[in-house]
C-alpha cells in the first residue's frame, strides 16, 4: 500500500466567517470535469476562471479516466484521448498562470481485477491527485453486481470501497455514499449501518482521505455525499475529508463550500484537506472559509 506524507498547510491568522473582503486564496476545487468524459461543458481555463471569482486558490481538473476494453466508454474519455487530456490541462495551466492555479488530476474508477492496469495507468503521467470512485450507476458495474438485492448491491458498493482504499492508489475516495441514490426507496441507513461502520474502520486504517462531494444536494436524495450521520462516523475514525462540486459546467466550481464546511465544522473537524504531488495539506476550516467569495444562492 502506498505511504501518504501529511503536511500541515501553514500557521496563522483565522477567520470564522466568510468575508466580504476574503483572506488570501487557500483551497482549490478538487473534483471538476471536462467535455472529455461526454457529459460535461466547459474549458479547464473557464473553470479556472470562475475559481479564481470565488477565491480558491486552484483547480485540480479530474475528469473521468478512460479504461480498457470500452468499459463504461460513454461516461469517459477514450483511450486514444488521453494524450488530449493531458495537454488540455496543460494549455488551461499556461493561460491562467500567475493568476490561478491549474493542477493535474484524474477521477480513477476502481474496479475489481484491474488494479495492475490502474496502477499503471496512474504512473503515466505527473499527476496532483488521484480521486478514487466506485460509481454503481454504470451500466456494467450493474451488470456484473446487481443480483436484484438492493441491501446486498449497498454492502458490495461499500466493499469496493474499501478495496478502493486498500488498493493503495488513491489519494481520496469520492462521493462515498452515492449507492443510496440507487434505488432510493431502497435506502435505509439503518438497515446497513454495521456494515458501513465496518466499512469505515478499514478505511481509517489506510490513511486515504474521503470526500464531502456538494453535488450530492442535486441527486434523487437531496443531501451532500456523504450524510451528516457518515460524516461524524468519518470524524470519529480520523479520516481526513477533501471537499469537492463535482463540477461539470464552469458555474458550480466551489458550489456550496461554504455550506460543506460548516457540515464538517458540526461533525467535530477542525481542518479540511486537499492534494497536490499526491500530498495532503490540511487547512484549516476557519480560514478555508474567510477565504471565499460565495457566490449568489
Amino acid at each position: 500500500m502506498a505511504t501518504r506524507r501529511i503536511l500541515p498547510y501553514m500557521q496563522g491568522r483565522s477567520a470564522i466567517t466568510a468575508d466580504p473582503t476574503p483572506a488570501e486564496p487557500l483551497v482549490y476545487e478538487t473534483h471538476m470535469h471536462t467535455p472529455l468524459c461526454n457529459h460535461a461543458t466547459g474549458t479547464p481555463a473557464e473553470y479556472a476562471d470562475v475559481a479564481r471569482e470565488r477565491g480558491l486558490k486552484g483547480i485540480i481538473v479530474t475528469c473521468h479516466n478512460p479504461l480498457p476494453g470500452g468499459y463504461a466508454s460513454s461516461s469517459r474519455m477514450a483511450l486514444e484521448q488521453f494524450g488530449q487530456y493531458l495537454e488540455m490541462v496543460a494549455q488551461a495551466r499556461e493561460s491562467m498562470a500567475g493568476i490561478v492555479e491549474v493542477r493535474l488530476g484524474l477521477e480513477g474508477d476502481f474496479v475489481p481485477g484491474m488494479e495492475a492496469w490502474l496502477e499503471r495507468q496512474f504512473a503515466s503521467a505527473e499527476f496532483d491527485y488521484i480521486l478514487g470512485s466506485v460509481h454503481p450507476q454504470m451500466s456494467e458495474y450493474r451488470e456484473a453486481f446487481w443480483t436484484g438485492n438492493a441491501l446486498e448491491f449497498q454492502m458490495t458498493y461499500f466493499d469496493h470501497l474499501v478495496a478502493a482504499a486498500e488498493s493503495g492508489l488513491y489519494d481520496s475516495l469520492s462521493h462515498p455514499d452515492l449507492v443510496k441514490n440507487i434505488a432510493p426507496d431502497e435506502w435505509d441507513y439503518r438497515r446497513v449501518e454495521g456494515h458501513i461502520l465496518r466499512s469505515l474502520d478499514r478505511i481509517a486504517a489506510t490513511g486515504i482521505a474521503m470526500e464531502l462531494n456538494t453535488s450530492g444536494l442535486n441527486k434523487a436524495i437531496p443531501e451532500m455525499n456523504p450524510s451528516p450521520r457518515i460524516l461524524s462516523e468519518m470524524h470519529e475514525r480520523g479520516i481526513p475529508v477533501v471537499v469537492g462540486a463535482d463540477a461539470h459546467v464552469p458555474q458550480r466550481v466551489a458550489d456550496r463550500y461554504d455550506e460543506a464546511y460548516r457540515h464538517l465544522l458540526a461533525a467535530g473537524y477542525t481542518h479540511v484537506s486537499y492534494v497536490l504531488n499526491r500530498e495532503r495539506r490540511d487547512v484549516p476550516i476557519e480560514r478555508a472559509l474567510a477565504s471565499l467569495r460565495l457566490a449568489p444562492s
